[in-house]
C-alpha cells in the first residue's frame, strides 16, 4: 500500500533545528514532489517549550513536546532528524530511534565520529538508514560521493580545510599581520567563534570530522582518540611573514593518508605551497582536496557550516530517506570495516619542518644546532637569521628542513631546547607539499 505521507520527527529547534523545520515547511510542495510524497512534520522534541523562539511561534503549539516517551510514541513518525548535538543524549535519541526501526538523520559529528561504527552496526541490523550527510563540511557534498560516487577508487589521501572559524582566523592573521588574541577576538565579534572557542581553535571540531571521513574513504574504524590534534594558538604574525618569504602559506588541515596499508590521521597547523589550491581558501570558507587512483585529485570547495548551508544537506538526507522508504529500501550503505590496516602512530610519520628559534646573537650558534639535528639525521635545506634585538643580544633563527620522521624531530626539539644559546622555540610547524 503506497504510504500517503512520510512523517518526520524533529529533535531539537536550535540554529540547525529550526532552519530544518523552516524548509520543510516553506518548501513542502517541492520537497514533495522530490521525495514522491508530501514530508509532514508529526512532532519536535525540544529542552522546554518557549513559545517566543522564532521558529517555535511559527509552527502549531501541538508539534512540540518535551517528552521523550511522547516524541518516540507520536503515531506516524518515519524519520528521526536529530539537531540537538552533543554527544548524550544525542547517541541515545538515535540508538532507540534505529531500534524502533524508524530512519534516522544526523549532523552530530561528535555522535558519529565517536560511535559512528555502533549506529552503522545498528542501523544495518534494524534494516534502516543512518544519514549523516551535514557531519562533516557541513552543506557541502562529502559523505555522499565517499559512500556513491568515488568507490571504484582506492583514495590515497585526504587534505582538509575543514574548520570556518579557524580558517578566518588564519586569513585575517595573514593579510593584516595582526596577532592570535586579535583574530580570534574579531571572530567572536561576528559570530564565526563561540564565546569559549577551544572546539574550533584546537582543532577538535576538525578532528571529529576527520574521523568521519577517513574511515569512509579507507574502510576503516578511525576514532577521534586515533588523530593527532593540534591547534593554531602558538601561531604568530610573524610566521606568516617568514612564511611568505619561504613561498607557503599557513593553514590548520586535517590530513588523512594511507600508505603501505597504514592510516596516518593527523590535524595540525601546516606550511603548504602558496600556488597550492588550498593555500587559496580564506575566509569562513572550507576546502576538501580528495586523491584517488582513478579521479586523480579532487577538490570539494564551498561554506562549511551556517544553519542554510548545513540545512540544505539534512534536507537532501530526508528526501534520500523518504525515497528509501516508499521504495521499501531499508540500509542500503554497505560500510564494513576492512582488517589489515593499521593507524600508524605520529611518530613514525615523515615531513618536512619549519623551526623558529630565539638565540643568543653570537658566532656558533647555528653550528650548535646543526650538530644535534645531523646527530639525529634531520637534513637542513635552508637556515636564515632574522629580527635581532641589540638590546638583548639575541636573533631569531629560521630553519627549514628536508623529510625527516617525526620521532626524530621532537628529540632534536628537546635537545634544542636545552642549548644554554637558545632562549626559546618560538615555534615549530610541520610543512606539506601538496
Amino acid at each position: 500500500m503506497k504510504k500517503e505521507s512520510i512523517g518526520i520527527g524533529l529533535m531539537g529547534l536550535g540554529v540547525v533545528g529550526g532552519q530544518v523545520a523552516k524548509v520543510l515547511t516553506e518548501k513542502a510542495s517541492a520537497l514533495a514532489e522530490q521525495a514522491g510524497c508530501p514530508l509532514v512534520l508529526r512532532k519536535i522534541k525540544v529542552r522546554r517549550i518557549d513559545p517566543e523562539r522564532p521558529r517555535a511561534h511559527q509552527l502549531p503549539a501541538e508539534l512540540f513536546t518535551t517528552d521523550d516517551d511522547e516524541f518516540f510514541n507520536t503515531p506516524g513518525i518515519d524519520i528521526v532528524v536529530e539537531a540537538i548535538g552533543g554527544e548524550n543524549p544525542a547517541r541515545e535519541y538515535l540508538k532507540r530511534a534505529i531500534t524502533s526501526g524508524k530512519h534516522v538523520v544526523t549532523s552530530n559529528k561528535e555522535v558519529i565520529a565517536k560511535h559512528g561504527a555502533e549506529l552503522r552496526a545498528l542501523a544495518r541490523e534494524h534494516h534502516v538508514g543512518l544519514r549523516y550527510e551535514a557531519s562533516a563540511g557541513g552543506g557541502i557534498p562529502l559523505i555522499a560521493p565517499f559512500k556513491h560516487d568515488l568507490v571504484a577508487n582506492e583514495i590515497s589521501g585526504i587534505y582538509a580545510i575543514i574548520n570556518g572559524t579557524t580558517n578566518y582566523i588564519l586569513t585575517r592573521m595573514a593579510r593584516e599581520g595582526i596577532d592570535f588574541p586579535a583574530a580570534l577576538k574579531s571572530a567572536q565579534e561576528l559570530g564565526y567563534a563561540e564565546p569559549n572557542p577551544e572546539n574550533d581553535i584546537e582543532g577538535i571540531d576538525a578532528n571529529y570530522k576527520l574521523a568521519i571521513l577517513a574511515s569512509l574513504a579507507f574502510q576503516h574504524e578511525v576514532r577521534p582518540e586515533d588523530i593527532y590534534c593540534e591547534g593554531i594558538s602558538r601561531i604568530g604574525s610573524r610566521d606568516f611573514r617568514y612564511a611568505r618569504e619561504l613561498g607557503f602559506a599557513i593553514k590548520l588541515l586535517a590530513i588523512a593518508k594511507l600508505v603501505d596499508n597504514a592510516i596516518e590521521a593527523r590535524v595540525h597547523p601546516v606550511l603548504i605551497p602558496e600556488d597550492s589550491l588550498l593555500a587559496k581558501v580564506d575566509g569562513v570558507y572550507n576546502a576538501i582536496l580528495v586523491e584517488g587512483d582513478l579521479i586523480g585529485k579532487v577538490l570539494f570547495y564551498g561554506q562549511g557550516a551556517g544553519p542554510s548551508a548545513t540545512s540544505s544537506a539534512v534536507i537532501a538526507d530526508i528526501v534520500a530517506s523518504a525515497q528509501d522508504i516508499l521504495l521499501g529500501v531499508g540500509n542500503r550503505f554497505k560500510w564494513k570495516a576492512e582488517s589489515g590496516k593499521k593507524i600508524k602512530p605520529m611518530a613514525e610519520i615523515e615531513t618536512q619542518y619549519y623551526l623558529r628559534v630565539n638565540c643568543a646573537d653570537r658566532p656558533g650558534v647555528l653550528a650548535q644546532i646543526s650538530k644535534i639535528l645531523g646527530d639525529l639525521k634531520i637534513s637542513i635545506a635552508s637556515a636564515i637569521q632574522k629580527e635581532a634585538d641589540m638590546t638583548a643580544q639575541t636573533a631569531e633563527l629560521v630553519l627549514m628542513t628536508h623529510p625527516s620522521p617525526e620521532k626524530a624531530m621532537q628529540q632534536a626539539l628537546s635537545k634544542i631546547a636545552q642549548l644554554e644559546v637558545v632562549k626559546e622555540i618560538s615555534n615549530f610547524i610541520r610543512v606539506e607539499n601538496i
